[in-house]
């Protein structure tokens, strides 16, 4: 997975367990060419957790269009156990499949037109969650209509056009609401399985299981923007932080307002940014809004002037001033620099 960035106390408060069932029953999705490997990782890491906590707070089991033998991607057939429409379900995982262009993804989709509509038929109070090329799927059941969701970099261009009802986020790597989640990368299922331990269990509890299973690292962007992953927020205040200045436009990101969206006062909030980042408020939130820039220069085509538009700078102008003040590139030469497509 090329960089993990996740807001976390947004993901785990998007997972719930149903009243009167503590086991939450979870489909993995196998399909014709499917890279099932995220699967088997997930299914891991959340027996993982049922050891951890002593108690079976998670039932995975392997689902396709029809029960029987699945031919999945590099040989591997596996087995599943229910079909979509039988299975009962809280929630389900759809892997993602292999494709190395938009035209491969594109007949993929066809192929797997009645998978698609299997998925879109099942009852609205499934979660969905798909990572890496899985996303595609998931888009085309018309559940991420009108949700902010993320897929996999070299196919942001491409999502755009082809869902133009989905509010892509492609500088965020995971991006979870209330009954869907998306991730990039073929590591994508790891954001989600932390979300649900550290929900169902504890902070403290994942971090044991990253420990015992030595489970991957993010990867570092740019020097610039290096302390500005989410993930690597070790405050609490940091993190609630982050996540809502992500959410607003540049132009409303004040101290007033920050303050007010976290229920603390505006000394209080500089006092604690100042003490842990050795940073003014305003000049933290300016560099969370150009992370956000320069995750869309790096992993889309977008013209800077519309990511000005859609991350609410007040001029495309004043983005471009702040963005080379901060990295001493403009936003053209940073794409050339750093692009991705």
């Amino acid at each position: 997975m090329s960089k993990l960035k996740m807001a976390r106390m947004d993901i785990k408060r998007s997972f719930s367990a149903k009243a009167g069932q503590p086991t939450l029953r979870i489909g993995l999705l196998l399909y014709p060419g499917c890279m099932p490997a995220g699967l088997f990782a997930f299914a891991d890491l959340v027996y993982a957790a049922n050891r951890r906590a002593g108690v079976r707070l998670f039932e995975v089991v392997f689902v396709a269009e029809q029960a029987g033998v699945v031919e999945c991607a590099h040989g591997q057939s596996l087995a599943a156990g229910e079909s979509i429409p039988g299975a009962n379900l809280d929630a389900m995982l759809v892997p993602g499949f292999w494709a190395e262009s938009s035209q491969q993804v594109s007949d993929e989709l066809a192929i797997n037109a009645d998978l698609i509509a299997a998925l879109a038929g099942l009852q609205k109070s499934v979660m969905m969650w798909s990572y890496c090329t899985g996303v595609c799927l998931l888009a085309s059941t018309g559940r991420l209509n009108g949700q902010k969701a993320t897929v996999t970099w070299w196919l942001a261009d491409a999502m755009r056009q082809r869902y133009p009802k989905i509010l892509w986020q492609n500088e965020r790597t995971s991006i979870v609401n209330l009954r869907t989640a998306t991730a990039s990368g073929v590591n994508g299922y790891l954001p989600i399985a932390q979300a649900l331990i550290e929900k169902y269990l504890s902070v403290e509890a994942y971090r044991d299981l990253t420990k015992l299973m030595v489970l991957p690292r993010p990867e570092r962007t740019h020097h610039v923007f290096q302390s500005m992953n989410l993930i690597e927020q070790s405050d609490r205040l940091l993190r609630k932080l982050y996540a809502v200045a992500e959410q607003m436009p540049a132009t409303e990101v004040t101290v007033h307002h920050l303050a007010r969206e976290l229920h603390i006062s505006e000394r209080t909030l500089a006092r604690k940014v100042i003490a842990a980042t050795g940073l003014s408020v305003a000049n933290y939130v300016r560099r969370i809004k150009l992370n956000q820039a320069s995750e869309r220069l790096i992993l889309t085509s977008v013209p800077a002037s519309a990511i000005s538009a859609e991350l609410g700078f007040s001029s495309d102008s004043s983005m471009r001033r702040m963005f080379k003040d901060l990295t001493a590139l403009t936003p053209a030469e940073y794409r050339q620099a750093f692009g991705r497509n």
